[in-house]
């Protein structure tokens, strides 16, 4: 009786204990959701407030300008027709190759049932080979009832094995035609999709040569009133009120990544955005003797830009000398700056990793050739990046 007690009391012990674990499970998730609802709502908030920004920055520098106005729509729609095109090659080559795991998935099967077929034509002429009532034969013949018990064995064995392969051979035939089934719609919906993509194809196409001419117009009207020069010392003026802007603006929104290493130790390793040829140097001056902030590399158009770091969008949007423009702050004041290019993949406050595709080369914000301009910033100055990349 005693011991029943003592398991009773142990029992319920154990259940409070079990109770009071649940409810503290619960307890951090219900913080957790709080955590994770709070931090979305400062990001929205941010998201706003640099949208907000961008809107004040454009009117206070006088954004009414008609050409440049058109310009930045003219490349905003060539992005987003550039991203559907992304989007569709990414759809082409899952689609692409799931028809070849269905290809290798047929020639599978194909083998196997050859295979089977030919097991079967081994059965089906040994039974020819024994002939009609061969088993009543057998029997008759035998007086050792142990001998008649094998060969009765045998035949039940024989007989198995022929009603095995059969099943097993409808069964192959039954996933060969699910195969050719599913063989048959992906190839429609392949050949949809390549259909979609030429379409798409053509209108990226129309919107480059729609924004070149735009390009030409806001050229020619820039030449005309001699204001180039300061246009260009006007565009390097807004990047840095806007960078200033920006410093620390996701200080108060809870990390969710932390990088392993921090960004000043990686100097020297860090891989370049992307592969092409260096048409402008760090501090080269051009025709109006302004000097570059950053560099600027060749590429075609679409080419993919890849994050150098582990880090945080910071701005994500067009500006005005630098076209379709991507920022993300890797932390202690380091900031690497992605402009022209030609669609954005990324939004402000996604994290992103090193080598993560963030954008794709363009010739936004006025470029007569594409490319990609990169610039290194260290609270706010610009620092050659070349000693810092691999």
């Amino acid at each position: 009786m005693r011991r029943a007690t003592r398991l009773l009391v142990a029992v319920a012990l154990a259940g409070f204990a079990l109770a009071g674990v649940v409810r503290a499970q619960d307890a951090d998730e219900a913080q957790r959701k709080a955590q994770e609802a709070e931090a979305a709502k400062k990001l929205a908030d941010v998201r706003a407030q640099i949208k907000a920004l961008g809107d004040q920055q454009r009117a206070a520098t006088g954004e009414r300008d008609e050409a440049t106005r058109a310009l930045r729509e003219k490349e905003l729609a060539l992005a987003t027709v550039a991203k559907d095109v992304r989007a569709l090659d990414e759809k082409l080559a899952a689609q692409q190759a799931r028809l070849d795991e269905l290809g290798r998935e047929r020639a599978d099967l194909e083998t196997r049932l050859a295979a089977r077929k030919a097991d079967l034509a081994k059965l089906l002429r040994s039974a020819y080979a024994l002939g009609n009532h061969e088993e009543l034969k057998l029997l008759l013949q035998q007086d050792d009832v142990a001998a008649i018990a094998r060969v009765l064995a045998y035949h039940r064995y024989f007989q198995r094995a022929q009603l095995e392969h059969i099943d097993a051979l409808r069964g192959e035939m039954r996933h060969l035609v699910g195969v050719e089934d599913s063989i048959r719609a992906a190839t429609a919906e392949l050949a949809a999709t390549r259909e979609a993509r030429h379409a798409e194809g053509v209108k990226l196409e129309t919107e480059r040569a729609e924004r070149e001419k735009l390009v030409a117009d806001l050229e020619g009207k820039l030449k005309a009133q001699g204001a180039q020069i300061a246009n260009l010392g006007r565009n390097e003026n807004e990047l840095a009120t806007l960078l200033e802007r920006l410093r620390d603006v996701f200080a108060d929104i809870p990390q969710q990544i932390k990088g392993e290493e921090s960004f000043a130790a990686q100097r020297g390793r860090l891989r370049w955005p992307l592969q092409g040829r260096m048409a402008a140097a760090f501090g080269a001056s051009d025709e109006g003797g302004r000097r570059s902030s950053g560099v600027l590399l060749a590429a075609k158009s679409g080419t993919p830009v890849r994050a150098i770091s582990h880090g945080r969008v910071a701005f994500a949007d067009w500006l005005r000398g630098y076209g379709l423009v991507i920022i993300v702050d890797h932390g202690d004041g380091y900031l690497s700056l992605y402009g022209c290019n030609e669609t954005l993949l990324k939004d402000v406050g996604d994290w992103v990793d090193a080598d993560e595709t963030i954008a794709t080369s363009g010739a936004s914000g006025g470029q007569k050739t594409p490319g990609l301009y990169f610039e290194l910033r260290a609270k706010g100055q610009a620092i050659d990046p070349r000693s810092w990349m691999r």
